[in-house]
């Protein structure tokens, strides 16, 4: 069942995660649009792997991650990793707009945070809803908080934002990232066409780029664009940052290096009913589509599994990869 050490080498396993309303068994790559509401895409994986083609540093970071992560899991099963209670991670949202309805409150704001709160702390309203099936493989408390200090805000003339990361540079009429070496920011952006969101993941801990994208109709609840208006945009993306992979390993039967996460096809799409089976390997399972790190609606997705969070508490433990986080 161990699908984590085989993560230090299967860099040629990332790819890109373009998604949109599916059935349970499409993978990501066979995805349609389609003009009703859709998930749309995340493309975190796919900026991930052009990074560690072309940096050799980026991909040694990435394999020295990995290699701590599982010597801290282990370490943890063998009671030598004890608990030191929650960590607060300190939060500067800059927010570019070009419209009224672009800047968002600080309402909006504090409401995003306070459902990442929510989500992190498994004190969100529909975590009951788990099934009896995943209940023993919940994360709980993942010992994760976010507290903001700031946000920056900036008029733009720009209509629609890319990947590229030019709204992290002030240079590129966006905004610099406030020490990432210490703080995680989180940009929200107008729109990027058919993107939510996307993030960078701990092997570029500390670099100008590093940190969360939002589009800023998914941010928070009130006002935000249906069917991903609770804010949970966030919560797959923080998770990204805080080193989650996808829940189906961006491959057919894909790997996510989290043991207790069911083996599925592909990713999952809207609402589906539970269970809903995949079969991966000969083997039939009833797959984790509730899960944050899958591609569902908001509304049908309320849990992170402990394997999850086990690799979060990893980079934000001391020695970790953003134990930088927890120092203020």
């Amino acid at each position: 069942m161990k699908k984590l050490l085989f993560g230090v080498i299967a860099l040629g396993m990332l790819a890109a995660c373009n998604t949109t309303e599916e059935t349970a068994n499409l993978t990501e790559d066979t995805n349609a649009r389609t003009a009703t509401a859709s998930r749309k895409s995340c493309p975190s994986e796919e900026i991930r792997a052009e990074l560690l083609k072309n940096d050799a540093k980026a991909r040694a970071r990435y394999a020295a991650i990995e290699a701590g992560t599982e010597k801290f899991i282990q370490a943890k099963k063998l009671g030598r990793v004890l608990a030191d209670g929650t960590v607060e991670i300190p939060v500067v949202v800059n927010l570019l707009y070009r419209t009224t309805a672009e800047n968002l409150s600080d309402a909006r704001i504090a409401e995003q945070i306070n459902v990442l709160n929510k989500d992190f702390g498994a004190t969100n309203s529909d975590v009951n809803k788990i099934p009896a099936e995943f209940a023993s493989v919940a994360a709980g408390d993942t010992k994760v908080r976010f507290r903001l200090v700031k946000t920056v805000r900036k008029s733009t003339k720009t209509r629609s934002w890319r990947t590229n990361d030019a709204m992290k540079k002030a240079s590129s009429g966006g905004i610099d990232a406030t020490d990432p070496t210490q703080y995680f920011n989180i940009w929200v952006v107008g729109d990027m066409s058919s993107i939510l969101g996307y993030a960078t993941f701990p092997e570029s801990a500390g670099q100008w780029n590093d940190g969360v994208v939002l589009a800023a109709p998914f941010v928070g609840v009130t006002g935000a664009s249906a069917p991903y208006n609770l804010g949970r945009t966030a919560t797959h993306e923080v998770g990204h940052y805080l080193n989650l992979r996808h829940i189906w390993g961006d491959a057919t039967c894909g790997n996510d290096f989290v043991a207790d996460t069911p083996t599925q096809t592909g990713s999952n799409g809207g609402s589906p009913t539970y269970p809903l089976y995949n079969t991966c390997g000969g083997v039939q399972r009833s797959v984790m589509f509730m899960n944050y790190m899958d591609y569902v609606y908001d509304s049908a997705m309320y849990m992170f599994s402990a394997g999850q969070r086990d690799r979060m508490q990893a980079v934000v433990a001391a020695g970790g990869a953003r134990a930088g986080l927890r120092n203020l």
